[in-house]
């Protein structure tokens, strides 16, 4: 299956308007924004957790990244709440589900073998952020030669004060409110992907936050066998 796989081409995907799809699982299901492969893929998706839902234990032979957007995510290493930042590195291995429902943003097959740092981040919290520009504030999540992953908080009336270049490429995820550029209007659960140097100049008239992903697309990293 290929959706948006193309990765030398800008994408995006306001996944409030397309369908969830059935896992093989019951009570997992998943909007599908980016994937290339089958049921073992490059991925990047929402799933959907009904309440007292789990997967089957398995390891990560590509590694896990995710956020919870909503509800609590629980494996044997804890409970995650809503708003908490996950990192399962290559080989890592857990048995994932939810009693009260969740879900999550997450991305599959898109981590080194050589970074296996796990990170967990409460990103409610104030401790770790930064001030950026004007009315902008940063939170880094995690940061190697291979990405560079953070949460930025825009505030009402934020407009950056020059174009920004991606020279490794970037993706962006719409946590809350809504943001523009010069490509359009990206509205809560909105994924953009912006290939090799893209650029905008972003602005967010009622605030917002954003995932946002960079400098990881001039990379090869191993693919699903």
């Amino acid at each position: 299956m290929k959706i948006n796989d193309d990765l030398a081409v800008r994408a995006e995907v306001n996944s409030s308007l397309i369908d969830w799809v059935a896992s093989p699982l019951a009570g997992v299901d998943r909007k599908m924004l980016e994937r290339d492969g089958e049921e073992v893929a490059r991925v990047t998706s929402i799933v959907r957790y009904a309440p007292g839902s789990s997967f089957s234990p398995h390891v990560h032979t590509g590694g896990e990244e995710f956020i919870v957007l909503e509800g609590m995510f629980s494996d044997e290493m804890g409970d995650f709440k809503t708003g908490t930042y996950v990192r399962n590195p290559v080989g890592s291995r857990h048995k994932p589900g939810s009693e009260p429902g969740c879900q999550i943003f997450v991305k599959l097959w898109q981590m080194a073998p050589d970074d296996q740092d796990y990170v967990r981040i409460d990103m409610n919290l104030e401790e770790g952020w930064q001030a950026g520009q004007e009315d902008e504030s940063l939170l880094s999540l995690h940061e190697t030669k291979y990405e560079k992953v953070s949460v930025v908080k825009w505030l009402a009336g934020f407009a950056a004060n020059e174009q920004r270049i991606y020279a490794g490429g970037a993706e962006f995820f719409v946590l809350s409110g809504s943001f523009s550029d010069e490509h359009g209007r990206y509205e809560k659960r909105t994924w953009v992907r912006m290939p090799i140097g893209g650029s905008h100049t972003p602005a967010s008239a009622e605030g917002c936050m954003v995932y946002i992903k960079t400098d990881h697309l001039d990379h090869d990293l191993p693919k699903p066998a």
